[in-house]
């Protein structure tokens, strides 16, 4: 008697492995590269994984993929042109699918969003930008109606 083949799902595990994967950065923990951001004279370190920071921006895995060493050492990338707050909020981004910044800083992200060319953050943005600006709109609308 044969069995016909079943689907077997997760629902959560993606989340899940998002947050554990957050938890290990967060921890310094599996960390295999260090981005230094270095602009306006401050110099901040953040540790990370490639394979997290490969699958969430085109700019990390063209570095990756075309780096020379593979003995195992940490990976230094040097970023000059993102601020390190901007930076702290792209990864919390990737990490986990969200990140709560202040309204005038979304076209902050946004640029840095196409510089490390992480297609998930500009949609992002620019729905949020596309958003705040139909209600700017709705406003003047009300406004100019009253």
């Amino acid at each position: 008697m044969e069995s016909g083949t079943v689907l077997l799902e997760s629902k959560s595990s993606p989340l899940n492995l998002l947050h554990e994967m957050h938890e290990l950065r967060l921890l310094g923990h599996l960390c295999d590269v260090t981005v230094s951001i270095e602009n306006q004279g401050v110099h901040e370190d953040f540790m990370a994984h490639k394979a997290v920071l490969a699958a969430t921006s085109k700019f990390f895995k063209e570095v990756f993929l075309n780096e020379k060493s593979a003995d195992g050492t940490r990976t230094n990338v040097y970023l000059n042109e993102v601020q390190a707050v901007d930076f702290a909020s792209f990864l919390e981004f990737v990490y986990t699918a969200k990140v709560r910044v202040e309204e005038d800083r979304v076209q902050q992200m946004l640029e840095v969003a196409e510089k490390l060319k992480c297609l998930d953050l500009s949609e992002t943005c620019l729905q949020l930008k596309k958003q705040m600006l139909e209600s700017v709109l709705l406003e003047l609308q009300n406004f100019s109606e009253s």
